[in-house]
């Protein structure tokens, strides 16, 4: 097979591809990260806290993550048809890449939540805020960088995810190396899309891992103190407090 002939099969099986992978990624972001936090909100300790939903809510997560991506897709067929009309397709794969990566996701934002200092949860308790200003204010922001990074991890493997869903006639690089690779003993096509698969998870990594380094220095220099001074509005913080008076006091000696 010559490159012209190449060149078309390519350029629809990336498109296809960054199609799937995208929007699982978005559905996988949406549904992932407030299930991520509610577990660990409802965990021994946590702000809302109920041990019994947040074992069922784990088994449930668990159960979804153990469970091999191409059994998955065979499972939720009768699903897929039910919300998109058919079980073949991109559109089709998009169903069982999204409902595989949610709990994926959902796992890496409880790793990443955790890591935030207790202390700043405290802190924002303590001028009054509630367990949606801690989450909107501190879990998510302070987080942050985590959650880029996890988000990388989830899109990489849905790249991966998708290559297995073109054996079942999900299109995209996975497709043409099983149908036209495998099948049609092509192998210089079939290391080509080998080659444009490493290509594109390096530069996503790459985009990653340069978003989430860059947050974290803007975090590192900036702290949690402006950021949580920005909580209550004409509340001054106890250090605020005491600089004020320190700075009232030196006045009145001077004064004097």
């Amino acid at each position: 097979m010559t490159w012209s002939e190449m060149q078309p099969l390519l350029s629809q099986a990336c498109w296809d591809t960054l199609y799937m992978v995208g929007w699982s990624t978005l559905i996988a972001v949406v549904g992932g990260l407030p299930l991520g936090i509610l577990l660990v909100l409802t965990d021994r300790g946590g702000l809302l806290q109920n041990v019994a939903a947040n074992k069922v809510i784990g088994q449930v997560v668990n159960i979804a993550r153990s469970m091999p991506f191409i059994i998955l897709m065979v499972a939720l067929m009768n699903f897929t048809r039910t919300i998109t009309g058919t079980t073949i397709g991109r559109e089709a794969a998009i169903v069982p890449l999204a409902i595989g990566a949610i709990p994926f996701f959902a796992r890496l934002v409880e790793t990443a939540v955790r890591e935030v200092d207790g202390g700043l949860v405290e802190a924002v308790q303590s001028m009054g805020g509630n367990t949606w200003t801690v989450v909107r204010r501190v879990l998510v922001p302070e987080s942050l960088p985590s959650l880029i990074s996890s988000a990388t991890t989830t899109l990489v493997a849905l790249i991966g995810y998708s290559a297995m869903a073109g054996t079942v006639g999900a299109g995209g690089l996975g497709d043409i190396a099983i149908r036209y690779g495998y099948q049609r003993f092509e192998t210089g096509l079939m290391w080509i899309t080998v080659a444009i698969l490493a290509v594109v998870i390096s530069l996503i990594q790459f985009a990653g891992d340069y978003a989430a380094r860059g947050l974290h220095r803007r975090g590192g220099h900036s702290g949690a103190a402006p950021r949580l001074r920005l909580l209550k509005a004409g509340t001054p913080t106890t250090a605020e407090a005491g600089a004020t008076a320190e700075a009232t006091t030196a006045d009145v000696g001077k004064a004097v």
